[in-house]
């Protein structure tokens, strides 16, 4: 939801710098510049950060990597699927640490 709103504005923004750019040129670069970053911004956003996955949901073999999550402080591990490639990072549970 947050997500739209924001998409949304960038839009929006990124449409006023494109008027402005017809009406006054000089004026138009800050919005042109911002309305583009932004949208970049939030749709860069969805594509590489993804949602951490269950033990059951992650696909794949546990690889017996695990680390903390260093924002989080939560013991992550790490699963290994060998037909796609992807690696998966499942909260280890009560594995929070500190």
């Amino acid at each position: 939801m947050l997500r739209n709103a924001v998409l949304g504005f960038a839009l929006l923004v990124l449409t006023a710098g494109l008027v402005l750019l017809a009406v006054q040129p000089a004026q138009a670069f800050g919005a042109l510049v911002f309305g583009t970053l932004l949208t970049l911004g939030t749709l860069f956003e969805r594509w590489r950060y993804k949602p951490l996955k269950t033990a059951q949901a992650a696909r794949g073999v546990a690889t017996g990597e695990r680390f903390v999550d260093p924002v989080s402080g939560v013991l992550m591990e790490v699963y290994y699927d060998a037909a796609s490639g992807e690696r998966s990072y499942v909260k280890v549970n009560g594995g929070k640490t500190g």
